[in-house]
């Protein structure tokens, strides 16, 4: 089993960045391949990007360009940076761990508690 904890979330001004982490405790991500998902109020949890155990990358379209998933060689992390962020990315952001790369919740096995995101106008 792996457990996921998200930090680096906060209060931002739209146009800026964000550097959120997930990070591993329990197993290693080395079997995993991993995601960001968000979640804002009212609205369905959505994909926002995956990394591949080799480290091929999936973006939804509308963060593609201003997000940038990665893994840490050490396998305990990911990252997921944001750039030139938007109110409307407003969001609790959760890390998964699946065996494979999906915009479907129900690909993951593994879900960390989320952190909240906010991105003021």
């Amino acid at each position: 089993q792996v457990q996921l904890v998200e930090s680096g979330g906060g209060l931002v001004q739209a146009g800026g960045s964000l550097r959120l982490s997930c990070t591993a405790s329990g197993r290693t991500l080395s079997s995993y391949n991993m995601a960001w998902f968000r979640q804002a109020p009212g609205k369905e949890r959505e994909f926002v990007a995956g990394i591949t155990r080799p480290g091929g990358t999936y973006y939804a379209t509308s963060m593609k360009g201003r997000f940038t998933i990665s893994r840490d060689n050490g396998e305990r992390m990911i990252y997921l940076q944001m750039n030139s962020v938007k109110p409307e990315d407003t969001a609790v952001y959760y890390c998964a761990a699946g065996g494979t790369v999906s915009p479907a919740t129900t690909a993951y096995d593994y879900w960390g508690q989320g952190t909240q995101v906010t991105v003021s106008s």
